[in-house]
């Protein structure tokens, strides 16, 4: 069909032709905001303004101040020297940026996964159906609640070589005492085992995982002859990804800023970072330069450097997330 438009008048409505049927393509008509709707919208944007503030005050300004000063030499009393990019060239080759990004990199690799199938078995554990279960839940999620700091202090109590409760129990089964945080590997170790402590916090979340799931699909499976192990591999796991998948991110975050059990820790076992440098993380590393070294530039460098490598393995995650996370809870 062909329409011609005359001048001085509106063209006709488009047409497309499909098959028997023929569809008319009405031009999009703009209409303007009535009162109502920019009253709503004035709402909206009240209610959310405290968060639009708190993004702007304490992340936007944030980002941008530390990258300015990143290209600074700065120790937060004499004058500002520009450098350009030499904090960033000095971070690359520092020997000492190396062995920290390598420390944390051990940590996050084996805290985040351990972490992550603790706070499963503990969801798991949640989710009986008993008549006493309110108190199993207070009982798993209280440890999650002490303070990192306080836990760090009972961990150094708990390994100590002479008296702690770890070493005796090591004794009883024929193992040699020894000082676990005077060796790099283990005091990184002890500190991976500290940080479980608190998986009472993604516990809850994989619980909530849990009870969304539909009773009907595991009594799908019983009839189908599963078994309780080829039910979670099968059908319990599948469907917990998306949670798996946010604790997964969360504990990334995390794990890339590990700081107070290392500070407390190696505090008191010769200087931090000790032992040789064993637990120096990235983020220790960089409160020594900001705070003890006063090279406010250098340790901004550090930051901005640690942000766009969680974005990076961020948007990693993401990615290969789109073949392992399922969002179908119903299996339709």
């Amino acid at each position: 069909m062909t329409t011609t438009a005359r001048s001085g008048t509106a063209a006709p409505p488009r047409t497309l032709q499909g098959g028997d049927a023929t569809v008319r393509r009405r031009p999009r008509e703009k209409h303007p905001w009535t009162p109502a709707e920019k009253r709503r919208l004035r709402v909206g944007i009240a209610f959310i303004s405290p968060w639009i503030l708190g993004v702007l005050v304490f992340i936007a300004y944030p980002l941008i101040y530390s990258f300015a000063i990143s290209l600074t030499r700065y120790s937060g009393m004499a004058d500002i020297t520009w450098v350009g990019f030499a904090n960033y060239v000095a971070a690359f080759i520092d020997p000492l940026v190396h062995t920290a990004v390598g420390n944390t990199l051990f940590y996050a690799v084996i805290a985040v996964p351990v972490g992550i199938v603790i706070a499963i078995v503990i969801a798991i554990a949640m989710n009986q159906d008993v008549r006493e279960i309110g108190w199993y839940r207070t009982a798993l999620y209280i440890p999650s609640l002490i303070p990192t700091f306080a836990l760090a202090f009972i961990f150094v109590v708990l390994v100590n070589p002479q008296t702690g409760i770890v070493n005796q129990v090591m004794k009883l089964v024929g193992i040699p005492a020894t000082n676990l945080l005077g060796d790099p590997t283990t005091a990184k170790l002890v500190i991976v085992a500290l940080a479980q402590m608190g998986a009472g916090n993604a516990a809850l979340i994989f619980l909530a995982g849990l009870r969304g799931i539909p009773k009907t699909l595991y009594e799908a499976a019983r009839v189908d002859g599963a078994g309780p192990v080829r039910q979670f591999f099968a059908l319990t796991l599948p469907l917990l990804s998306p949670v798996i998948l946010f604790n997964l991110i969360t504990g990334i975050s995390n794990g890339l800023q590990v700081f107070t059990e290392a500070y407390v820790i190696s505090s008191g076992t010769g200087g931090l970072g000790s032992p040789d440098n064993g637990t120096l993380f990235y983020m220790l590393y960089l409160y020594k330069n900001a705070f003890s070294y006063a090279q406010l530039g250098f340790a901004s460098a550090m930051a901005v450097l640690l942000f766009l490598a969680g974005m990076i393995l961020s948007g990693l995650v993401y990615w290969l997330s789109k073949r392992f996370v399922n969002y179908d809870v119903t299996g339709e």
